[in-house]
């Protein structure tokens, strides 16, 4: 059963109850609750990451063995509280809110992706030993930490025309996406040769315990990588070549499904990354539809059966012989096609709405529907053709578009991030390693 869920309620059930300052503070039952970190004026206690932890381990109980040391597992998670920590409060600072409304609709989001009901979804959170209100409290905070980051993104991120033309010409778009996922070995800015030495044979260490057969690379990522991903087995997930670093995108062609890199040095450290799988991106193609449309609207002068009746009359003459776009100029409401003969031009089944939509793919070219309602009123549809519009071209810009701005993005708020840390004042409490 937990194997099969979703990463969207997984993620929250590991760090649930330990984003939002305060939780932990209302809940403690003990007299005294160690302090594990203080962040600006907050902090964070034992009894929070004690129950973030424990709910990672819960996750890996048939796998522990793909859990690093404990203390190891405990400094990961701190370090995602601490900054989970510093966003909520420059949200909340910022005066970003998620009203109540809008949680409940999250709440039903992440019910239906994993495919239950909501009081499904409750007894499998009492069952993992989470409160409703805790499980609340914490997508509130994620819903906050998403909209503080469009926030900063959103005015600082924009794609120029130019820009997806240059990407066009150096990068093939829509050919191979691979599936990735790496391990870091962390090294400071400023590293002297020594420390650099160090983290290249750790790595180099890593690859031969994964080789041996000791540890698949997903246990060994858990273990030993210094990512942000690190707790989720180093998962990059499915990117096309020209979305990933040019450094990088000779050697991943070079490899094979399942094939490790050496360490390779970037600008975090050193990484070794792993191919997981490949697939192929075909010609893409939409199917569009050609119609003339009659639309008589429902108005408190002529009300629904009064349009409805002059539709059936306008359909009774178009069956007797006269002009479809003729009686359109003359009687439709629509005003974008009804100078136009009623000419709605060629367009995606839904896009003039599902009752048009529904009628149109019941048709065959040439046939005339018989009058029927939507939210807008009384509709008379004939279908001139149909055809399958090539959008591969189109789809490659959009991808280079997207390409360009989720780049940027990761850029800038990785930037904000920093600042955000380095501007914190942040005590952490746990042993040395």
């Amino acid at each position: 059963m937990k194997n099969a869920f979703t990463p969207v309620l997984a993620a929250l059930l590991a760090l649930s109850s330990a984003l939002a300052p305060g939780h932990a503070l209302a809940q403690a039952t003990t007299a005294v609750d160690g302090i594990v970190a203080v962040v600006d004026e907050d902090v964070i206690l034992r009894s929070e990451l004690d129950r973030a932890v424990n709910n990672i381990t819960a996750q890996y109980a048939n796998t522990p063995e793909q859990l690093p040391p404990r203390d190891v597992l405990e400094r990961q998670v701190l370090d995602r509280l601490v900054l989970a920590r510093i966003q909520l409060t420059r949200a909340r600072d910022s005066g970003i809110r998620v009203s109540d409304g809008e949680l409940a609709q999250a709440i039903e989001t992440v019910a239906s992706r994993n495919r239950m009901t909501q009081d499904q979804l409750r007894q499998r959170l009492a069952a993992d030993g989470l409160s409703y209100e805790e499980f609340r409290a914490s997508l509130r905070d994620e819903l906050l930490i998403e909209r503080l980051r469009q926030r900063y993104v959103q005015s600082r991120v924009q794609v120029s025309e130019a820009e997806i033309d240059q990407l066009l010409a150096v990068r093939e778009i829509g050919g191979p996406e691979v599936r990735l996922a790496n391990i870091v070995v962390a090294l400071p800015e400023g590293a002297s040769p020594d420390e650099v030495a160090l983290a290249q044979k750790k790595a180099r260490d890593i690859k031969s315990v994964i080789e041996r057969g000791e540890l698949d690379f997903r246990a060994a990522a858990i273990r030993y990588s210094d990512a942000q991903n690190a707790l989720e087995g180093g998962e990059i997930g499915w990117r096309a070549l020209d979305a990933i670093p040019p450094a990088f995108v000779g050697l991943i062609q070079q490899m094979q499904p399942g094939q490790i890199s050496e360490p390779v040095r970037g600008p975090s450290g050193y990484q070794l990354i792993q191919l997981v799988e490949t697939r192929e991106q075909g010609r893409q193609t939409l199917t569009e539809y050609n119609a003339q449309g009659i639309m008589i609207r429902v108005t408190p002068t002529l009300p629904a059966e009064a349009a409805r009746q002059k539709a059936e009359d306008l359909y009774a003459r178009i069956q007797a012989g006269e002009d479809f776009g003729k009686l359109a100029r003359e009687n439709s409401d629509d005003t974008l096609s009804r100078n136009d003969g009623g000419d709605m031009g060629w367009f995606q089944v839904n896009a003039w709405g599902t009752a048009v939509g529904s009628q149109l793919s019941a048709l065959q070219d040439g046939q005339v529907s018989r009058p029927f309602q939507s939210d807008a009123g009384w509709h008379i549809i004939k279908r001139l053709g149909v055809r399958e519009q090539d959008v591969t071209e189109q789809n490659r810009r959009n991808q280079a578009r997207e390409i360009i701005a989720q780049r940027k993005a990761e850029e800038e708020f990785e930037r904000f991030l920093r600042q955000l840390r380095s501007e914190a004042y942040v005590e952490s409490r746990l042993p040395a390693p």
